[in-house]
């Protein structure tokens, strides 16, 4: 039995969950409107607010996206309804942040300010100069351009500089020995 798959997921207040043809799943709520197709082997059913995922067979296949399409649809709902965030933090001297309108703009140690356009759906927020807030509901989009805006300056594990989630732990090394031969 699948231990993710038979979980039924509570639909909050103000979240509408309909299943359409070929299993696409929408979801509407507070924070947005998300849309997701699932294997076309599950069965989706809503009863009084709450919605299980049923799978038709033990096989391999079905067992797997029976999973699946459970946190599919459970992410997306808890997306609506909370949105998800990510926090990071700019280590470095002068390394800085900034928004500009819809842009968020970094200084990362090129000769040239870093600009990133705020994709839709996504919001980010610097409350200060080396914190970037990344907002949104689906949680797939929010990862991705936090990744994307990581990627700019990954930490280096000598002196620990570069952009970091918060929480992320960097292994630091140690320096070459200065004693000579």
């Amino acid at each position: 039995m699948s231990r993710i798959g038979v979980r039924p997921i509570t639909i909050p207040t103000g979240v509408e969950v309909t299943v359409e043809e070929n299993n696409v799943i929408k979801v509407k709520g507070p924070k947005g409107e998300l849309c997701q197709p699932i294997d076309a082997n599950l069965t989706v059913e809503i009863e009084e607010n709450v919605l299980t995922v049923k799978r038709p067979t033990d096989s391999k296949h079905d067992k797997a996206q029976h999973g699946l399409g459970r946190t599919l649809i459970n992410n997306m709902v808890e997306g609506v309804s909370k949105g998800y965030e990510i926090k990071m933090t700019v280590n470095g001297v002068g390394y800085t942040v900034a928004k500009q309108g819809d842009t968020l703009v970094m200084k990362l140690g090129f000769s040239h300010p870093v600009e990133m356009k705020d994709p839709a759906g996504i919001t980010t927020e610097t409350p200060d100069a080396t914190t970037i807030i990344v907002k949104g509901c689906d949680k797939a989009e929010v990862g991705n351009y936090a990744a994307n805006i990581r990627a700019w300056r990954k930490p280096e594990p000598y002196k620990g500089k570069g952009i970091i989630y918060d929480g992320e732990v960097v292994q630091k090394k140690e320096g070459k020995s200065g004693a000579s031969a």
